[in-house]
């Protein structure tokens, strides 16, 4: 993939490994319209590409993963237009959490609206000590449109997401991390760098189809009654069995060395 420096996105590959920045920091990462378009389509090429295992996303600079909406954009839309806004951030949340591939989003500063619904999309989040989480988007006379009001009361219970929600206030990684919106908090920037590398890598190492798998049990099964997750459960499971990965998997285990997964 071509790279610029100049575009809003940036894209970059360590062998199975997909480092995805957002490329905006004179603008704290704001998620104007380009941008939302460009990550679509970024992550539509590392969802077709078999040889890419797992993803990074984060910010550039050092203030902020991401803002959230472009307000100077937002400001001139009529309604039916901040209908399709917010359709274009629900199909990038959606493609992102539905990537077949784990996504990690490493948060070195403020995660706040659409920024904060994009890393609530993420399979992991992992943030330094000084990152922040907030959905302002009621102190401008707003709600959540990329998925937040769906998206956090899963992860941190009705009640906690109403107040993040109707108050507007920011929190602290450490709190977000108490009530379960984050997964980790590290030191600092370079501690970040190594802690989601690290377990991009150990992913990676797995079988891609098995993740692929895995994903779609727990993103779908958890969100359908305990019968229908079982069913789904036990579907993925013997597609396992369809590929030539397990075969290997269980090969490599029985004669005591590391698999060589193909995909496939």
């Amino acid at each position: 993939m071509k790279i610029n420096n100049a575009d809003p996105v940036l894209c970059a590959r360590d062998e199975s490994l997909a480092l995805v920045t957002i490329n905006r920091a004179d603008r704290l990462n704001t998620l104007d319209l380009a941008t939302i378009q460009e990550l679509t389509r970024i992550f539509s090429e590392l969802r077709r590409d078999p040889a890419v295992r797992s993803v990074i996303l984060t910010g550039s600079g050092a203030e902020a993963f991401s803002a959230g909406a472009e307000l100077t954009e937002l400001a001139g839309l009529t309604a039916e237009e901040a209908r399709g806004y917010a359709q274009a951030g629900q199909t990038l949340t959606a493609l992102v959490e539905d990537l077949g591939k784990p996504v990690i989003a490493a948060i070195g500063g403020l995660a706040s609206g659409g920024g904060c619904e994009l890393a609530m999309a993420c399979t992991w989040r992992i943030a330094t000590a000084a990152a922040k989480f907030a959905l302002p988007e009621a102190k401008l006379g707003l709600m959540p449109g990329f998925g937040g009001s769906t998206r956090l009361p899963r992860l941190i219970g009705k009640a906690a997401a109403l107040e993040m929600i109707l108050t507007g206030e920011p929190i602290a990684a450490e709190d977000a991390a108490r009530l379960g919106l984050i997964d980790r908090v590290v030191g600092d920037r370079d501690q970040l760098a190594a802690a989601s590398q690290e377990l991009a890598r150990q992913i990676g190492r797995n079988a891609p189809l098995a993740v692929k798998y895995a994903l779609e049990a727990v993103n779908h099964g958890s969100e359908k009654k305990m019968v229908e997750g079982l069913r789904l459960e036990s579907a993925l499971f013997s597609l396992c069995f369809a590929t030539k990965d397990v075969r290997e998997g269980i090969a490599a285990f029985l004669e005591k060395r590391h698999p060589n997964f193909e995909g496939k």
